[in-house]
């Protein structure tokens, strides 16, 4: 297909859209699409993922959208999400802990962040080409095997948990040792963010290294193109420089990886000499190296394939490594916010159509995201049950199975019974 094809085609898919968002603006299917994405931005908010697989079936059932207008629209909704809940956190939450009394950690821990997120990337980059190449059914099954899965195992850490909160609440007898099981509580809840003046200038230094890799990813990305459009640059996809550049993201990747990580161990060593307190952060630091870098390339990969930003795969995975379940949810939205808003970045520059529909959408997923959190924190607080945010998760994993199998087997027999083809496909 040559430019001048390539303009028409821009042309009519924009006057296809521009002419379905004037007749479908006043549609009570949009009304009912916005209310649906409110509830569904608050559960997704409260158990920490980004809520991309509820979204685009919302979307596409609800709304009437097109599949893949459906899961531009999404990238916005889950910008907006996880966008305030990751203010909220930063914000309100810390300074209500300040104003308690003491300097409070941030519930996000950058650490994990900034050595996760060039793997994760990558990984999504990698898993993007596999879902290009497999066929739908396949990535439908393999998607909703996954979640089955992890509901399973988020679920047993769940009771684990609340099993041994009860245990914990039954061995608190007087008001000293209540006030001393409350303070390791709050602790346990707010994760290991950094405390103090140093640890606020590290969450500044990890913030402009996770911008930075972000830049990065998104230059090339934005060079390359996606989802069969061509780049800004005009690079031909599925061409040299194309190729090029796409494994260029293994080197920059490894690159960031292995400096922040470097750097990480200097400042863990450093640490350990000053505080030899055993903390749940000083666990996390005590995994090996490769294990953040590892499980962020996999979920990335998962991620890319299945087509949705990752919080749904990367909060069980967080949660089975061992991180506190409020820091397992407070960082796997700070690093969707990332992805999603990457992906945000792209759609708009390569020129879609509707954008301020989708703005519609994500203003109102930035207001359920608040309402979601607010009311989480609150049960936490008043119950003293961490384990009410892994309930929540297995609860979204449950719910975006059923959604997934069901919507996904649909579009597989209309594949079908209209005889297309169904089997793997190359990437370009």
């Amino acid at each position: 297909m040559d430019s001048s094809q390539l303009s028409s085609a821009g042309a009519a898919n924009s006057a296809i859209y521009q002419s379905q968002w004037s007749s479908q603006q006043s549609n009570p299917g949009t009304v009912l699409a916005c209310t649906l994405s409110f509830l569904a931005a608050a559960i997704s908010s409260a158990g920490g993922v980004g809520g991309g697989s509820l979204y685009v079936p919302i979307l596409t059932i609800a709304a009437g959208l097109p599949l893949k207008a459906a899961t531009a629209f999404s990238t916005f909704m889950v910008t907006g999400g996880t966008l305030s809940n990751v203010l909220y956190t930063i914000f309100f939450l810390r300074r209500r802990g300040s104003a308690a009394g003491g300097r409070q950690p941030s519930a996000i821990d950058y650490g994990i962040a900034v050595v996760s997120q060039p793997c994760l990337l990558l990984g999504a980059s990698a898993g993007v080409l596999c879902n290009v190449s497999f066929p739908e059914w396949l990535v439908t099954a393999l998607f909703a095997m996954f979640l089955a899965f992890a509901t399973l195992k988020t679920c047993a850490a769940g009771v684990r948990r609340w099993r041994a909160e009860t245990a914990e609440m039954g061995r608190i007898r007087t008001p000293d040792a209540a006030a001393a099981a409350a303070a390791a509580e709050e602790a346990l809840l707010e994760g290991g963010g950094g405390g103090g003046g140093g640890g606020r200038r590290c969450e500044w230094v990890d913030l402009a290294v996770l911008v930075t890799v972000w830049l990065c990813f998104f230059v090339m990305h934005l060079f390359i193109g996606g989802e069969g459009a061509k780049g800004a640059s005009g690079i031909k996809p599925c061409g040299v420089a194309y190729w090029l550049i796409t494994a260029a993201q293994i080197p920059v990747a490894m690159a960031f990886t292995a400096c922040i990580g470097h750097q990480r161990r200097k400042s863990q060593a450093h640490q350990h000499g000053i505080d030899q307190a055993m903390s749940v952060s000083s666990k996390l630091d005590a995994l090996p190296a490769f294990v953040f870098p590892v499980a962020a390339l996999l979920t990335g990969a998962m991620s890319g394939l299945f087509g949705i930003g990752g919080g749904l795969l990367l909060n069980p995975v967080l949660l089975q490594i061992g991180v506190p379940p409020k820091t397992a949810s407070a960082t796997t939205m700070f690093m969707v916010l990332f992805c999603a808003s990457m992906s945000m970045a792209q759609f708009v520059i390569l020129g879609l159509q509707g954008i301020a529909s989708a703005l519609v959408y994500a203003a109102t997923c930035f207001v359920a995201s608040v309402v979601g959190l607010a009311a989480i924190e609150g049960a936490i607080r008043r119950s003293g049950r961490a384990s009410l945010i892994v309930f929540m998760v297995a609860g979204v994993l449950a719910l975006s199975a059923v959604v997934i199998a069901c919507s996904g087997a649909a579009r597989v027999w209309e594949e079908y019974t209209s005889d297309q083809y169904m089997g793997f496909k190359m990437p370009c």
